[in-house]
């Protein structure tokens, strides 16, 4: 199983970041970063930038947060029964989350998350976009803003409820 990144938010995160799964290359014992040596966590790092969402209050996590590449193998689209599993354990994950104000869901896999968090969290916002990989990204511009748009849309549901001296 894969585990936070102590240079995020953790337990005390605003924003959930579901992302699809560990890529290829990744070992069952590492974290979900975007410190990790891949094209998706540069583009998470320029978008969540652009977006002004603070990596502190963020946390990563993927729908299928193990492995399914066979070692030395390139990524494969998840299989149904994998999401499903994977969405059996995001219940237990959003209880660790107290503070969470959104869950920002990028790509197909990830946006099937959506009715679980909303059973789960009926007031969380959710926002939806593209998945950052850059197989994705290239293919229009309008995917890159997409990304943006649903990660502004978290950033300013933080930035509204400190402007506010609301305690989260």
């Amino acid at each position: 199983m894969l585990h936070f990144d102590p240079l995020d938010g953790g337990v005390e995160a605003r924003v959930l970041i579901l992302l699809e799964t560990p890529g290829a290359g990744m070992t069952d014992d590492r974290m979900v970063s975007r410190d990790n040596p891949s094209g998706t966590s540069r583009n998470l790092v320029r978008f969540s930038e652009a977006a002004g969402l603070r990596r502190e209050d963020t946390v990563l996590w993927n729908v299928v947060p193990w492995v399914v590449h066979a070692p030395g193998t390139a990524n494969r689209p998840l299989r149904r029964r994998e999401i499903a599993e994977g969405l059996t354990m995001l219940p237990g994950l959003l209880a660790l989350l107290p503070r969470l104000r959104a869950a920002v869901l990028l790509g197909r896999p990830a946006s099937q998350a959506e009715p679980v968090v909303r059973a789960a969290r009926p007031k969380l916002p959710v926002f939806t976009a593209p998945h950052p990989s850059p197989t994705i990204v290239c293919t229009h511009p309008s995917v890159g803003e997409r990304i943006v748009a649903a990660l502004s849309a978290a950033a300013a549901l933080v930035e509204g409820n400190e402007s506010k001296g609301m305690s989260a």
